[in-house]
């Protein structure tokens, strides 16, 4: 058996697991059935218009990483984390019991309130998920460790998209999604209290308050440290590409694939699965050592499916006429175009979005590695958090950049393409800046 699948029976791992699993979960059902909520019943929480609603409301959720990320970084080294782990929890209980006021009252304030506050759960929580694996595995552990928490993640939060949607559109949605979010972060809180002790890496660490001074201070520190920096860089560049893709799966089904939810719904489980097999696979192709070859070899497979996605998505929607609204089972059996040509281009499409996140899933969990293995254990959990700054800040730039796209006129698939070529460039500097990605993936190349 897989080390990454024999880590599920161990106390060091499990708990753990699952806490962080329950988190990302919880995140989803909420935010979702928030969104959701807010693009069908907009009227009856508020006067303001359902579309700039679901606009502001994902700002709302990325908000807290910019304003506390440094000062969860800081007591994530500071003190013992488990015992963080465990208050995190109980904080997420009461958000979810304000959450759910807001729920019965029709209180749009309050459910922004605790998006924002979930917000911070998340930030608080991102620095000792991280820094936590290198504390209890051994590094040859540490890759199919992540993996396990990637694949994880991805599953929680494709999970909780679809329950957070079914539940919002719901006749008596309140009182099933009230129960639904407490029983969760219920149930993390109780998966949390089996996490072992994990000691502080900087007990004498002075806590400096200001955000602005301590997250300048993280950054000019992980500059000084070129492999971590470049790392960081890489992986905030994967959540650019994979947040433009994402955000506009929704728009992508619909304007131009012709489909309805289901085949959205369809779409963002072929990539999340994606992602969670690649993440999976990065153990047994890095042959228990933390392979950064494997980082070349998933950003190739990004650029060339992005490409073809590109030519896929532009064929079917020549393929089809706007008279058609397809459900995902109509998509995949559909063989023939509007003029009874047989055509292959419906799989080949669902084929690139799986292949994107399997090689994605290849791509990411090698850089989480590298962190983990080269950063200082004293600083570990600070350049986590100043990760997760940067994080933030390129899915905020990957917003402003699909805008821009298509201001200029662009469309989807041709966002989708320049996405895939800049993803090239981003690679070849990486590349360059650091020439052991490219010696590493040559010499894993050869048999």
């Amino acid at each position: 058996m897989s080390t990454q699948f024999q880590l599920m029976t161990e106390q060091r791992f499990r708990p753990f697991f699952f806490t962080q699993f329950l988190g990302a979960f919880n995140d989803n059902v909420f935010k979702t059935s928030l969104i959701t909520l807010v693009a069908f019943h907009a009227v009856s929480l508020t006067t303001i218009d359902g579309g700039t609603l679901a606009t502001v409301l994902p700002g709302l959720f990325i908000l807290p990483f910019f304003l506390f990320s440094a000062t969860a970084g800081q007591l994530a080294d500071k003190f013992e984390k488990s015992q963080i782990i465990r208050y995190v929890k109980v904080f997420e209980i009461g958000i979810m019991l304000f959450a759910s006021a807001g729920f019965f009252l029709h209180n749009i304030g309050l459910l922004a309130a605790a998006l924002f506050m979930m917000g911070m759960h998340s930030t608080i929580f991102g620095p000792v998920k991280y820094s936590y694996l290198p504390q209890h595995l051994k590094e040859t552990e540490l890759i199919g460790g992540n993996g396990m928490v990637e694949m994880g993640s991805f599953v929680a939060i494709l999970l909780g998209q679809v329950l957070g949607a079914w539940l919002a559109i719901q006749s008596s949605h309140e009182i099933i999604t009230s129960i639904a979010i407490i029983a969760i972060a219920a149930l993390g809180y109780w998966t949390s209290r089996g996490v072992p002790n994990s000691p502080a890496a900087a007990p004498n660490l002075k806590i400096n308050w200001n955000p602005i001074t301590e997250t300048y201070r993280n950054v000019k520190f992980i500059w000084q440290h070129q492999t971590i920096w470049l790392a960081i860089v890489a992986i905030s560049w994967f959540w650019f590409y994979g947040a433009t893709l994402l955000a506009q799966f929704p728009n992508f089904a619909k304007n131009v694939l012709y489909g309805d939810e289901s085949l959205f719904i369809l779409l963002l489980s072929i990539f999340s699965l994606g992602i969670g097999i690649g993440s999976l696979m990065c153990e047994k192709l890095s042959k228990g050592k933390v392979e950064v070859g494997l980082v070349v070899f998933g950003a190739i497979g990004l650029t060339l499916f992005g490409i073809d996605l590109y030519w896929s998505g532009i064929s079917v929607h020549e393929s089809l006429n706007n008279k058609y609204l397809l459900d995902y089972m109509d998509f995949v059996s559909l063989h023939h175009d509007m003029h009874g040509n047989i055509i292959f281009t419906y799989w080949r499409l669902l084929a690139d979005i799986a292949l994107i996140g399997f090689f994605g899933g290849l791509y990411i969990v090698p850089l989480y590695a590298l962190i983990q293995t080269r950063s200082e254990k004293s600083h570990q959990s600070r350049i986590i958090a100043a990760n997760n700054i940067f994080n933030a800040l390129f899915m905020v730039i990957s917003a402003a950049f699909s805008i821009w796209m298509f201001k200029q006129g662009y469309n989807i698939p041709e966002l989708f393409l320049t996405t895939a070529i800049l993803n090239a460039l981003v690679i070849i500097y990486l590349c360059i800046r650091q020439p052991e990605y490219l010696k590493t993936f040559v010499a894993w190349m050869k048999p």
